[in-house]
């Protein structure tokens, strides 16, 4: 067989691996576990570290809610949600039972938004890291 297509063929065989590689790492990161409850939807999503803060909204009671999800559950590390009115709130909506180490997640974190727009974010395995999206999911 000619060098040149044993060559080719590796190349090819190496780069749909290297896709496969790619695309299953794309699958472990974090879902939404439905810690908010029923009635709220995922309106957005935020890495956020080693895991994913969720933004959920319940249409019928005009309330956010907010949960940062482990990519790694079963793994103790820090994690944190929080969430705030936008432009109106001055402190993050957030408390002790929401931030601290858990194994699958941290939250959720509730706050009634209805006609305005809200912050969120968290932090999963680095205390000092978070990650934040600004007036978002106006409703």
């Amino acid at each position: 067989m000619n060098k040149r297509l044993v060559s080719a063929a590796a190349v090819l065989g190496l780069t749909t691996a290297g896709m496969i590689a790619t695309a299953g790492t794309a699958e472990a990161a974090a879902s939404y576990n439905g810690a908010c409850g029923s009635g709220y939807g995922v309106v957005g999503s935020k890495r956020v570290g080693d895991g994913t803060a969720f933004i959920t909204y319940n249409g019928s009671t005009g309330y956010n809610c907010v949960v940062t999800v482990s990519d790694t559950p079963g793994t103790s590390m820090y994690m944190e949600a929080r969430l705030r009115v936008h432009r109106t709130d001055t402190v993050w909506k957030s408390s002790e039972m929401d931030a601290g180490t858990f194994k699958y997640y941290a939250g959720p974190v509730y706050q009634y938004a209805k006609g305005s727009c809200i912050d969120y974010g968290g932090t999963a395995n680095n205390g000092s890291y978070i990650q934040i999206d600004y007036g978002v999911h106006c409703g």
